[in-house]
């Protein structure tokens, strides 16, 4: 399953610098515009608690995180829509991400120029978003002079598509996101298939100073953005790229050291990473034997055939039974011989919903 978030902001808002976090790929941050011209993308693993628990209990060979992939974008500029700076094309890559990352400059720094000459998170934002909804605009507008001539002649889905191309103009007129107007179950398969720039998930990273990190809540802009974030039901997850970039180099003790001096439990990277993927509505099951503990990405809702075809079509297309046991069950009992004798391992067949946290052994045959 192979879903991506971009990650989106102006220039100089420390979007590279984060990006070199997340990936330790080493993409280009430098002090102008337009430092990254074609998207850079990196695989990083889901941090997961219960992996590690998982091991302890089984003792595998091996054990396989669950991973997630992000997209670095270069910066958008004001006029993006109409082809201002490289806006045409970085455009077209958001489009092709399943979910948008936000990066807000909220730190001062005299030797990082400002794109607009300010530190201004509200209006940063306004000039992404409104980039975002005139591009969409665009594209709506063009599909409507498509789509009229034949809602005129009442032929029956041109006229449901209409109405739906209406609402949205409307909306993206009065400069509302996409993901902020209501449209029932099969209006939104319509809304799907224009791929729209501000139907897809966002939240916003908020970056702020290495001095600021500890107590991020105090910082006046660190404010602005849950304000604005909070208008559109978003997250707002807060780092400090400068910092998650330093710590991603350090090994596991090290960096549990280093976030314990600045007073932090958890890094602002792995809850940007866990956000992101809980973003897009995804969940992880186990599979835990003697030769690997391993996680798996599924998207919640889906039944336990769909599920085993992650692992391999064959277990989809020969599916039998799934033998499974909640995450929880299993550390209380301590082993899955105790979580049997305990009556917690069940049988479930092909219409059971997989659940977040399911340690699953598939049962087929082809």
């Amino acid at each position: 399953m192979s879903l991506t978030a971009g990650i989106v902001g102006l220039p100089n808002v420390g979007k590279s610098t984060l990006f070199n976090a997340i990936t330790q790929a080493g993409a280009e941050a430098a002090n102008y515009p337009f430092a990254t011209i074609d998207p850079n993308v990196g695989i990083v693993e889901v941090p997961d608690k219960r992996l590690n628990k998982l091991t302890e209990l089984v003792k595998p060979k091996k054990t396989v995180p669950t991973t997630f992939e992000f997209t670095d974008i270069a910066g958008i500029v004001k006029g993006a829509s109409k082809g201002e700076g490289l806006g045409n094309q970085f455009l077209s890559h958001i489009r092709q991400v399943d979910a948008i990352c936000q990066v807000v400059r909220c730190f001062q720094d005299e030797n990082i120029t400002h794109v607009s000459g300010k530190v201004d998170p509200v209006e940063d934002m306004d000039i992404i978003n409104l980039e975002l909804i005139l591009a969409d605009l665009e594209t709506v507008n063009k599909r409507l002079q498509r789509v009229e001539k034949l809602a005129k002649q009442k032929e029956k889905s041109a006229v449901a598509e209409f109405d739906v191309l209406c609402k949205l103009k409307t909306g993206l007129e009065e400069e509302l996101p996409v993901r902020a107007l209501e449209f029932n179950e099969e209006q939104w398969k319509l809304v799907k298939g224009l791929h729209l720039l501000t139907s897809k998930p966002t939240l916003y990273v908020a970056n702020v100073s290495e001095d600021e990190v500890a107590d991020a809540d105090a910082n006046e802009n660190v404010q602005k953005v849950k304000a604005y974030a909070a208008k559109e039901n978003a997250e707002v997850i807060v780092v400090c790229a400068k910092i998650e970039e330093e710590i991603s180099e350090l090994d596991p003790e090290e960096k549990t050291m280093f976030l314990d001096d600045l007073g932090i439990t958890e890094s602002g990277l792995d809850k940007l990473i866990k956000a992101s993927y809980y973003l897009l509505g995804l969940a992880t099951y186990f599979t835990a034997g003697e030769q690997e503990v391993r996680a798996w990405t599924f998207r919640k809702g889906i039944k336990a055939p769909q599920a085993a075809g992650i692992i391999h079509t064959d277990f989809e297309r020969g599916f039998i039974r799934a033998e499974t046991v909640s995450y929880d069950d299993l550390v209380a009992a301590g082993s899955m011989v105790k979580a049997r004798e305990n009556g917690k391992v069940r049988l479930e067949g092909k219409e059971y919903i997989v659940q977040d946290g399911d340690v699953i052994h598939f049962r087929f045959n082809v």
